[in-house]
């Protein structure tokens, strides 16, 4: 909106500019006035302070003069709305634009919430918004990219995350995940033990700086607590010890895999009725769909990596499988699987 705003004042500036110089032109030629009295004179016109004539006017002086001061009251009246617009509509604007943004989140279930929209909250948004799920980003700071958030899949609150008014607004109580991705540990403490208590069932992931800090995030309610600087650090290690596996698995999980290898995450709730209960081989997806099966989640979280074929899919418990695009889409239409989060 300022952009229009600066456009519409340089327009309203120069109109004024030319108004001047077609007064003093006017004067000069019209009654010979000199160059410094004919400025003179259209100045105090245009301006109407009241002053008196510098010299007496000819008929063609007086038309000029009267179409100077209808001209001026036109150009003032039209800078004047220009800076009303702006000073009084961003308010409204912003006002109309966030109670639209509120009224569709209060629409939404199952969403994530996304607090804070820094560079970790930019690579979070970039890779989440391809799946099929809403996503709530609450930021202090108007985003520069506003142009994204589309009242479709991308919502925006500006506003505080730490107070609860602000959750609330954002549809907490609903959400399938909330990702709190503010840069200190303090306000992430504050937004994790809010949407807690808020919803007792949401999975809340966030970030902190130490595990000191870390572990009182899981205490109030965290089911995950990622530190950036341990995990950074581990993968230069590991990029030294062992490169191309790092690399391979990085291509694997990367927003940027490509057309060939995937990697999928089937748990039990999702499959259909009829393969409940049976073993991997008795599911028998390599010989249907071509995928393998690479690792294997236990009901109390234990992961097993190449299971056994007799391993039994019972309530609870995941599997991994690894597969080119074809091969998952495959897998997805045989088992009705949908992209989830």
């Amino acid at each position: 909106m300022y952009r229009y705003f600066r456009n519409d004042l340089l327009l309203a500036v120069l109109l004024l500019f030319l108004l001047i110089g077609a007064g003093t032109a006017g004067y000069h030629f019209l009654e010979d006035f000199p160059w410094m009295d004919a400025l003179y004179m259209t100045v105090i016109t245009v301006t109407t302070v009241g002053f008196g004539e510098v010299h007496p006017l000819s008929a063609e002086g007086k038309i000029l003069t009267i179409l100077l001061i209808l001209f001026s009251i036109v150009t003032y009246a039209y800078i004047l709305s220009v800076i009303t617009e702006f000073v009084v509509g961003e308010n409204i604007f912003k006002k109309i634009f966030d109670r639209r943004m509120k009224k569709q989140i209060s629409k939404l279930s199952d969403h994530i919430i996304l607090v804070g929209y820094g560079r970790t909250g930019r690579e979070i948004v970039s890779k989440l918004r391809h799946f099929d799920r809403p996503i709530v980003v609450i930021d202090k700071q108007e985003p520069k990219d506003s142009d994204r958030f589309d009242f479709k899949k991308l919502f925006f609150l500006q506003a505080d995350a730490t107070e609860d008014q602000t959750l609330m607004d954002a549809g907490v109580e609903r959400a399938h995940t909330l990702l709190s991705s503010i840069g200190g540990d303090v306000e992430n403490l504050f937004v994790v033990l809010s949407a807690r208590q808020k919803n007792p069932h949401i999975r809340i992931i966030t970030r902190a700086t130490d595990q000191n800090a870390a572990d009182k995030m899981q205490l109030a309610g965290a089911d995950r607590v990622i530190l950036p600087e341990k995990i950074g650090g581990d993968f230069m290690a590991s990029l030294v010890i062992m490169p191309d596996l790092v690399e391979f698995i990085n291509a694997l999980t990367s927003s940027s895999v490509g057309p060939r290898n995937q990697l999928e995450e089937i748990h039990f709730y999702e499959l259909p009725e009829e393969y409940k209960g049976k073993t991997i081989a008795e599911l028998d997806l390599r010989r249907k769909t071509g995928v393998t099966i690479i690792g294997f989640k236990t009901a109390d979280g234990q992961y097993i990596i190449n299971p056994s074929p007799d391993t039994k899919f019972e309530k609870g418990t995941a599997i991994i499988v690894l597969g080119q695009s074809d091969q998952i889409e495959k897998l997805n239409r045989l088992l009705n699987l949908h992209h989830h989060l």
